[in-house]
């Protein structure tokens, strides 16, 4: 199967979100990656439940939603309620992370784990059965632009071992400072979904810089 493209609006222009929303329609792009921050779990706060709600009236593709936040348990049904497809929530902000997935999973979701760059992904294997996605940050979750961070290819290697030696079928997403210049080695290395933000929406044609993504 082909590699999957996620844009990330949290690089989008949101005076002009539906437009964003169109061009995505209208692009090769997989689904819609959104980043829900807390200012808690991350230093940073960017959008939440009533704007997935409006994104959700406009979007024809799967929303992936990203939880950076504490307690995520706390609001799966709400995030399924406006439109959430794919739920991943952070190893680091989850006390119950195997009831957390089960409970995503009941509400006729899939369910991710994010891990942060120093997070190993031995961390994963008691839940891995539990897990549709994984989502590896290749940067420091808060913010979008910023510089990838080399050892996650290594990451990706080690953690797609883990899940052919399982058996499995859980796929491995990229987040954080994917380019065309990394995105191949990516994929030869395990990823299966890679999210570009800053790289799309800071384009001077982000619909053609999807589909260089797409088609590498």
């Amino acid at each position: 199967m082909s590699h999957l493209i996620a844009p990330s609006l949290l690089a989008s222009d949101f005076a002009n979100l539906q437009k964003e929303c169109e061009m995505i329609n209208s692009s090769d792009a997989d689904w819609y990656h959104l980043d829900v921050m807390d200012g808690v779990f991350v230093p940073n706060i960017s959008f939440g439940i009533p704007i997935i709600k409006y994104i959700n009236k406009h979007t024809l593709k799967p929303l992936d939603v990203h939880l950076m936040i504490v307690e995520p348990e706390r609001y799966i049904k709400d995030f399924k309620n406006v439109g959430a497809n794919i739920l991943t929530v952070h190893l680091e902000a989850s006390k119950h992370l195997h009831r957390t997935l089960q409970a995503i999973k009941q509400e006729d979701m899939k369910a991710g784990v994010a891990l942060n760059p120093h997070t190993a992904v031995e961390q994963l294997e008691p839940v891995l059965e539990e897990t549709d996605l994984v989502c590896v940050m290749s940067v420091n979750p808060g913010f979008g632009g910023q510089a990838f961070i080399e050892g996650t290819y290594r990451k990706v290697e080690k953690l797609k071992n883990m899940i052919v030696k399982a058996g499995l079928d859980t796929k491995i997403e990229i987040d954080g400072g994917v380019t065309s210049k990394n995105a191949k080695k990516l994929i030869e290395c395990g990823a299966d979904v890679l999210v570009a933000g800053s790289f799309v929406f800071k384009s001077e044609n982000p619909t053609q810089t999807i589909s260089e993504l797409k088609n590498i």
